[in-house]
């Protein structure tokens, strides 16, 4: 606006009154990007390392033995549209919800969880502990450095030999069903 009035004839000074603009503004010119060079150097960052974020950005940069506020860090990382994706969590599917009725009789339901413990010297131990819900019996506490899957069916193998399975298995993420306990009972003992 300026520029046009100073072509039609007004001085510079009488231009910038009638805009109401200061001669500083006119005059400006914007100086170059010193933040370039960090920028570039935030976007390798966070291309090779995908899950760090602002702070641990920094520190690499720190690392580097760049002397640089964090803020500045921080500005750049969000003008440059950077954030680090949140992990979506596995969701275990839901089994059929029953109420929990107390048992009559003995050997009818079974709980069965895992405890973790640490010995003296820091090493895990995990127990399997498998409860009768009527008596509050310890059916079976296995203890072992590590139970998988298979140690789960041999320990209730050696039960359904010793004392026979019980109806119902209760368990907080479903490792026995109903169904398979039943396939058990009726296939044939070797």
């Amino acid at each position: 606006m300026v520029r046009q009035l100073m072509d039609r004839g007004l001085s510079e000074r009488r231009a910038l009154v009638v805009v109401q603009m200061s001669p500083s503004a006119l005059r400006y010119t914007p100086r170059a990007d010193r933040n370039e060079a960090l920028r570039e150097r935030i976007l390798a960052l966070a291309h090779r390392h995908k899950r760090y974020g602002v702070g641990m950005i920094y520190l690499k940069l720190r690392q580097e033995g760049q002397l640089v506020n964090y803020k500045r860090v921080e500005r750049l990382y969000q003008e440059a549209k950077l954030q680090v994706r949140r992990r979506k969590r596995k969701k275990v599917p839901v089994g059929e919800r029953q109420p929990l009725l107390r048992p009559t009789a003995a050997n009818q339901v079974w709980s069965m969880d895992f405890v973790f413990d640490r010995t003296a010297d820091g090493r895990v131990i995990k127990c399997l502990t498998i409860v009768d819900d009527a008596t509050h019996e310890a059916v079976v506490i296995e203890v072992e450095r590590a139970i998988s899957g298979t140690g789960v069916t041999r320990v209730l193998d050696r039960l359904a030999l010793g004392r026979g399975l019980p109806t119902v298995i209760r368990s907080d993420n479903a490792l026995t069903t109903q169904s398979s306990l039943a396939s058990r009972r009726t296939a044939p003992k070797a």
